[in-house]
């Protein structure tokens, strides 16, 4: 009795150790956002105090420094979404000379190891007479055309699933092309639009290695936290870090309970 109880829920439980397993560094991060530390070379809990989130910018470089990861993804996602869009409708919705050869091509950027991308971003700038002028622009540059691949794989995958005869609906109803799409293609496609906005921001305040390659000068929040942790991480770092992942977790429940939300107000 007890064995087969343990086959039925084996699934369940090594689910829920995965899970456990992959939010225990999120968890180390968030009680360091309380930590007092002794000092800044151990990296251990040593007391509860909020200082940390009163006074998340007693380094300015720290908050510069996040200030400008976020311009930089705002703009990269902005860009990238716009472009990756407008690519995913015509490698979706058009047939044109070269169309299978770019999709296997879109692909490449994603497959590639950072290391390589970043570095043949680097020879491209340094040949086109940059590599005095290495900074914010080269680093959206980057970012935009690393991003591109996630949102126009996120899209296109959002368009191949949807139904043409929803559109066929619309236009039989006398809908004109324009009414068609900002009524029925876009808000049927928008939930991809949506996801690969988010991957991309996330993909961009996060980017290291290709950003380190190409930022001149400039430093990033993740160029800042790898330079101060040869140091001491300070432990502001950790409540940068729990903010971002509360701000995830919002985006994610407010997505989901407005569809919940659609869901009841069509079953009605």
């Amino acid at each position: 009795m007890t064995g087969r109880w343990l086959r039925e829920r084996i699934v369940l439980f090594l689910g829920l150790v995965v899970l456990l397993y992959t939010f225990v560094p999120i968890a180390v991060v968030i009680l360091m956002s309380f930590n007092d530390p002794a000092s800044r070379n151990v990296y251990r809990f040593d007391g509860f105090t909020l200082d940390n989130w009163a006074n998340p910018c007693v380094d300015p470089s720290m908050c510069s420094a996040l200030g400008r990861s976020v311009e930089i993804g705002l703009l990269a996602t902005l860009a990238a979404t716009v472009l990756g869009t407008l690519a995913a409708f015509a490698l979706v919705r058009h047939d044109f000379v070269g169309r299978s050869a770019t999709n296997l091509l879109i692909f490449l950027p994603m497959a590639a190891p950072e290391i390589v991308m970043g570095s043949s971003l680097l020879a491209l700038f340094v040949a086109a007479g940059f590599s005095g002028q290495l900074g914010f622009w080269t680093i959206l540059i980057a970012h935009i055309m690393f991003c591109l691949s996630f949102v126009v794989v996120t899209v296109r995958a959002r368009l191949a699933g949807m139904d043409d005869n929803l559109e066929q609906a619309a236009m039989d109803l006398y809908a004109t092309p324009a009414q068609t799409f900002w009524r029925v293609t876009f808000p049927l496609v928008f939930p991809g639009i949506l996801g690969a906005a988010l991957l991309s921001f996330s993909l961009s305040f996060d980017d290291f290695i290709i950003t380190n390659l190409n930022a001149g000068q400039t430093t990033t929040f993740p160029m800042y936290v790898w330079g101060v942790a040869q140091r001491g991480v300070p432990m502001q770092v950790n409540v940068i870090g729990t903010l971002m992942f509360a701000i995830s977790i919002v985006i994610v429940v407010s997505g989901e309970l407005n569809n919940r939300r659609r869901t009841r107000s069509l079953t009605r």
